[in-house]
């Protein structure tokens, strides 16, 4: 009887171990990477319009147009309007909708942006998906990132590693309470997915014709 109690006091104690040292790991983890992809994208994203040099094509990334409870998503609608404005100022030339895209289309069509200047990559999954294929299967080598900070950041690191010359611009933030601990865990995946398991986008088969110039 002792020695049962002495058994599963000592598993338990190993069991409390071994979660503080995964939580450790991961907590140190998430801080590396978070570090890794700030430098990556120093001096790479804008905020400002008037700062960001011209590229000809900007790279919205998508997401939900609409939360669960059927509200507008806020994150859409900054993102589009980020889209809109550095068209307006000819900061871009032409936009590729990535994830949702029609959706994104509408939207920017929507705000004015001419159908022909609109392209859609339906297979932007997620956004190491969206930056790829817009080098691999759109033939872009350089390209503006927009969404907010957080995202323009990771995808800029992703970006350089598949040698896309890529600069972001930022859309105004929005405040969620799950947003900081979804990117943590974001970044840690896309330094994983990088330098360890060093993953694939899940379609690079069809290339995309685009108008000549593009």
């Amino acid at each position: 009887m002792i020695w049962g109690n002495w058994l599963e006091s000592f598993m338990k104690l190993k069991l409390i171990k071994l979660g503080l040292a995964a939580t450790a790991i991961f907590v140190v983890g998430a801080f590396v990477a978070n570090m890794m992809i700030v430098r990556a994208a120093t001096d790479k994203t804008y905020s400002a319009v008037q700062m960001i040099p011209h590229r000809r094509v900007g790279l919205v990334l998508g997401c939900q147009k609409r939360l669960s409870n059927g509200r507008l998503n806020r994150f859409f609608q900054t993102r589009i309007r980020a889209a809109v404005n550095l068209y307006r100022h000819g900061k871009v030339d032409y936009l590729l909708a990535s994830g949702d895209a029609t959706d994104l289309k509408n939207a920017l069509i929507d705000q004015g942006v001419p159908a022909e200047r609109i392209y859609l990559d339906h297979a932007g999954f997620r956004t190491l998906d969206s930056v790829v294929r817009a080098k691999e299967v759109f033939g872009l080598t350089e390209v503006t990132i927009i969404s907010q900070e957080f995202q323009t950041q990771r995808a800029i690191f992703i970006a350089n590693h598949w040698r896309l010359d890529a600069i972001g611009y930022n859309a105004p933030e929005v405040f969620s309470l799950k947003t900081p601990f979804r990117e943590h865990f974001a970044r840690v995946r896309a330094v994983l997915d990088i330098y360890l398991f060093r993953t694939q986008p899940r379609s690079l088969r069809q290339k995309v014709v685009v108008q000549a110039g593009l």
